[in-house]
């Protein structure tokens, strides 16, 4: 539908300017870098894997996936978010591919890969289970899907309002790990959450809604 994707691809754009100034976002502050590092580690296969970050905004975590060797590829459907996460790529001197595009959807053909990696989407999209059936689809046999959600407070990260209607979608506001893994279980040979809330330098201070990971195995 051109009219919400027109509206939701301005709302992104004109959110990125900003973006990286939340902690979480940009990972300027070096505890919450190397943080995010540790989980990644944890969560994906030694590398180097093949990688789908979906919805990658400026790139932050994209970067962390090219430093540990992996071979990355990220899709957002705003091209001021694609600019971003090209040049903080290009500055660190590290190869990645990036794609304007429906994250709920990717643009890439019938690549597949290793791991797909997505990051405080889900409350944003008008069908999160058929986003879901297509990330998995996307994952060779043994491959690895990890979303990194919650259930927000305040739904738009950026304190600006989000386009209309949003309060309709089935998941605004985000969506706790028991919904997720109720909706994902059917897909994936296994699963497993981890909660994210209690770990301050993931966010750059204390949290006080449900934040958590979800690693499935295709």
């Amino acid at each position: 539908m051109p009219g919400p994707t027109r509206a939701i691809t301005e709302y992104w754009n004109a959110a990125a300017a900003a973006f990286d100034d939340e902690p979480d976002h940009g990972l300027r502050q070096e505890p919450t870098r190397a943080a995010w590092a540790r989980l990644l580690r944890s969560w994906l296969p030694a590398g180097p894997a093949d990688v789908l970050d979906a919805g990658c905004g400026t790139g932050s975590l994209s970067l962390l996936l090219a430093e540990a060797g992996h071979r990355v590829t990220g899709v957002d459907l705003a091209p001021r978010m694609v600019e971003r996460a090209e040049a903080k790529l290009a500055q660190a001197g590290l190869p990645g591919r990036f794609l304007v595009g429906d994250a709920a959807d990717p643009p890439t053909g019938q690549e597949r890969y290793d791991a797909l990696l997505c990051r405080h989407l889900l409350w944003t999209l008008p069908d999160p289970g058929a986003a879901l059936r297509a990330w998995v689809a996307r994952l060779r046999p043994g491959g690895r899907l990890v979303l990194v959600e919650g259930r927000w407070r305040q739904a738009g990260d950026s304190g600006v309002p989000y386009v209309a209607g949003a309060e309709a979608l089935p998941w605004s506001g985000g969506v706790t790990a028991v919904d997720l893994a109720a909706t994902l279980r059917p897909l994936v040979s296994g699963l497993r959450i981890e909660p994210l809330d209690e770990d301050a330098e993931l966010w750059g201070g204390p949290v006080a809604d449900e934040r958590y990971a979800l690693i499935a195995r295709i």
